[in-house]
């Protein structure tokens, strides 16, 4: 029975070698000093935007529904909006604040929120809507309105 368990001794040596180096290669691989752990916190999104009428009066006001869709959830992720008005005359503001003032940045505190178009023209009206994040991502968004008497 010796000379069983001297035999079976031999047949696993070169195996208990093998394991010994697949071990320890595994662990000098997996223990690099230049791993970092990478934490995503860019992520691109969307802006959807509700339908909104085509034709605007003098004076009328204008809902504007719109919402960021993101494609990930990064907590700390702030947004901020501009517009620049090319044609026409008119207001946009957020909810009751003060008219926004063309291509100043202002914050947006949540990812729904309304926009209120008043017209002062009596021609066709357009405007761009710039919506950015905090990482430099940004959406453009072009709003149109024909005259209406």
């Amino acid at each position: 029975m010796t000379i069983f368990f001297k035999q079976f001794k031999r047949g696993l040596l070169p195996a208990y070698v093998l394991l010994a180096i697949l071990t320890s290669s595994v662990t000098l691989v997996s223990c690099s000093k230049d791993d970092k752990l990478e934490v995503q916190n860019d992520f691109p999104f969307e802006v959807q935007v509700m339908p909104i009428p085509k034709d605007v009066l003098n004076g009328q006001t204008v809902e504007i529904r719109m919402a960021i869709k993101r494609s990930g959830n990064y907590s700390d992720t702030q947004y901020f909006i501009r517009y620049f008005q090319f044609d026409g005359q008119g207001t946009l503001r957020y909810s009751n604040e003060s008219a926004y003032l063309p291509n100043d940045l202002y914050p947006l505190p949540t990812k729904q929120f309304r926009l209120y178009y008043t017209s002062s023209s009596t021609v066709s009206q357009s405007f761009d809507v710039w919506i950015s994040d905090s990482f430099g991502n940004e959406k453009k968004l072009t709003f149109q309105f024909n005259s209406s008497d």
